[in-house]
């Protein structure tokens, strides 16, 4: 066996276990059990609700969930696009950093916010660091929105008949007070004492080992990298993420932010099990997402660890696999199990070059993130695959006579439309993007020519790629790209909007219509959903959907770049 892949047991193990715990202490938060947070973040908790003139005990229904969530949203839009576009003469500029363009400005907000983070500009020389604690604070706010907005749909598919679905502004406080912060601290500390930055001073003057003389940036970096991967945000400090020796200094500093950036998407399918008090339920899903993972994990691993097949030829030995675009103090497996799981979480953060990887390992990059729901970001992640889970209700029912429930509730036509809609949605707003931009280029090469600097299949992946990272809310990319233009800051804004909201209101309105509706205790002729088969046939209308909406772009792209590779 590889002597890297202990490495990568060892990380998604530690994940799964941390997760554990952390999934019933999240359940707890959420009903409103005693935890031993109480003690420590109750007065906290109380300070933001008498700021903010809230009642935490008023109940709301879906529609009040979703204007809170909406509106809250677009006070923090407005803010960000302010900081961002004067930062130039805001403080903590110590390296005189300039102000975005208004076009880079609304890409970099709604990014931030819609818990993207798909960054046009590199961190350290393109923002200041008051720009960068701006930043950080909706890396907080919008996993806390993800998560409180995954809540409510749990407490809309217990037991009962209820519009009520508890209080959005409770559950968004606790999602930040309780749960991020506190983690979030612990990994800054595990961070800050491996060599990450945590300073307001300018760049550092360092002479080298050659004697050159050179600027090295620094920062308050430690808590911006803590949050970026505990919220699934992942926009990195410096330019080069996490592959950047300050971000991510040693291999201990890897295995702490792969499983901090994998342990709340993992950890809120137990609170769901918590909540509604179905264990095996949670582990059908939890198993499903695993299956997805690690089918697109595995051939990754491999294909990296093989190297190129194209320097094989030449007669170029690859002992420790494709390097190109990776960081030797990681290496080729653990930097590609990073690069599946990023994207399967949406995560975002890179600690290798995309760009630089197998084509076939850049397809399951994209799967990941056209898929999106095997995992998936904090909170939305559920919600994604909770879509999934109405249609093969339906699917199934209609196949074996049983009738469609879930949870007690039938599933009618009005919660189908919402399903079907939201499903076609992610893939309308990836490859109509793909599309437009493949025009551009193809037929205007004298405006758009220099967009890519791999021209052929791989430009054709970069594009695609950057569309389907934009409608995941995921922020990574094929770095070949020129996307700092008024075409992708717009493009990319417009799409990281409707593929953030869209997808969180279709399922709070099912959710929403589910819990209004009369609960049917189980009998003789209801389809269980608690059980392998059930979790197949969910599995089965995933790929399903993803292979025929995606697979023909895939052929052009990725596809295409592999086979041109023999």
């Amino acid at each position: 066996m590889n002597a890297e892949i202990p490495g990568i047991i060892l990380m998604y193990g530690l994940a799964v276990l941390l997760a554990i715990p952390l999934g019933r202490y999240i359940g707890k938060v959420y009903s409103n059990d005693k935890t031993w947070s109480d003690r420590i973040f109750k007065p906290v908790d109380t300070i933001f609700y008498r700021l903010g003139g809230i009642d935490p005990s008023k109940e709301m229904n879906w529609k009040q969930h979703l204007i809170a969530l909406l509106t809250i949203n677009l006070f923090w839009f407005l803010g960000c696009m302010f900081v961002l576009m004067n930062m130039s003469w805001l403080p903590l500029n110590p390296d005189k950093n300039p102000s975005m363009s208004a076009d880079l400005a609304f890409n970099t907000a709604i990014s931030f916010i819609c818990n993207t983070n798909l960054q046009h500009y590199s961190g350290e020389t393109g923002i200041s660091y008051f720009g960068q604690l701006t930043l950080m604070l909706f890396q907080f706010v919008s996993a806390g929105c993800g998560m409180a907005i995954a809540a409510t749909v749990f407490f809309a598919l217990r037991e009962r008949t209820s519009v009520k679905l508890g209080n959005f502004y409770f559950l968004f406080v606790r999602s930040c007070t309780r749960i991020l912060f506190p983690i979030a601290l612990i990994v800054a500390l595990l961070l800050l004492f491996n060599g990450t930055p945590m300073t307001f001073a300018g760049k550092d003057t360092i002479t080298t080992l050659q004697g050159d003389t050179v600027q090295v940036s620094r920062g308050p970096a430690a808590v911006f990298v803590a949050i970026k991967h505990l919220g699934t945000n992942g926009g990195g400090f410096f330019g080069p993420n996490s592959a950047h020796p300050f971000e991510n200094p040693n291999y201990f500093t890897n295995i702490i932010e792969m499983v901090t950036q994998m342990l709340i998407p993992i950890a809120m399918i137990f609170a769901l099990g918590y909540i509604l008090r179905r264990r095996k339920l949670a582990l059908v899903i939890l198993g499903v997402m695993t299956i997805g993972f690690m089918l697109l994990l595995v051939p990754t691993v491999v294909g990296e660890l093989k190297g190129n097949p194209a320097l094989a030829k030449m007669g170029i030995g690859q002992a420790i696999g494709n390097m190109e675009g990776k960081e030797v103090r990681f290496g080729s497996a653990a930097s590609a199990y990073w690069s599946i799981a990023t994207t399967v979480i949406s995560t975002g953060s890179v600690n290798a070059m995309h760009d630089s990887f197998l084509p076939l390992s850049g397809m399951n990059q994209m799967l990941g993130m056209m898929v999106n729901c095997f995992y998936g970001g904090v909170g939305v992640g559920f919600l994604n695959f909770f879509v999934f889970i109405i249609l093969a209700v339906f699917i199934s029912g209609l196949m074996v006579g049983r009738t469609p429930e879930f949870l007690g509730k039938k599933i009618e036509a009005r919660e189908m439309k919402i399903a079907m809609i939201i499903a076609l949605l992610h893939p309308l707003l990836i490859l109509t993007g793909t599309a437009i931009s493949s025009y551009l280029y193809a037929h205007h090469p004298g405006t758009y020519a220099g967009w890519l600097n791999n021209p052929g299949y791989h430009g054709f992946s970069e594009m695609l790629y950057e569309f389907t990272s934009s409608g995941a809310n995921n922020g990574s990319g094929f770095e070949g790209l020129g996307d700092n233009t008024p075409f992708w800051n717009i493009a990319c804004g417009t799409v990281m909007l409707l593929a953030r909201y869209l997808p969180i209101i279709g399922p709070v309105a099912i959710a929403g219509s589910l819990a209004a509706k009369k609960y049917v205790p189980e009998s003789a002729g209801t389809l269980k959903t608690d059980t392998a088969t059930f979790g197949l046939m969910v599995f089965a209308v995933i790929a399903i959907v993803a292979a025929l909406s995606f697979f023909p772009a895939l052929t052009l792209g990725p596809i295409a770049e592999y086979f041109s590779l023999y």
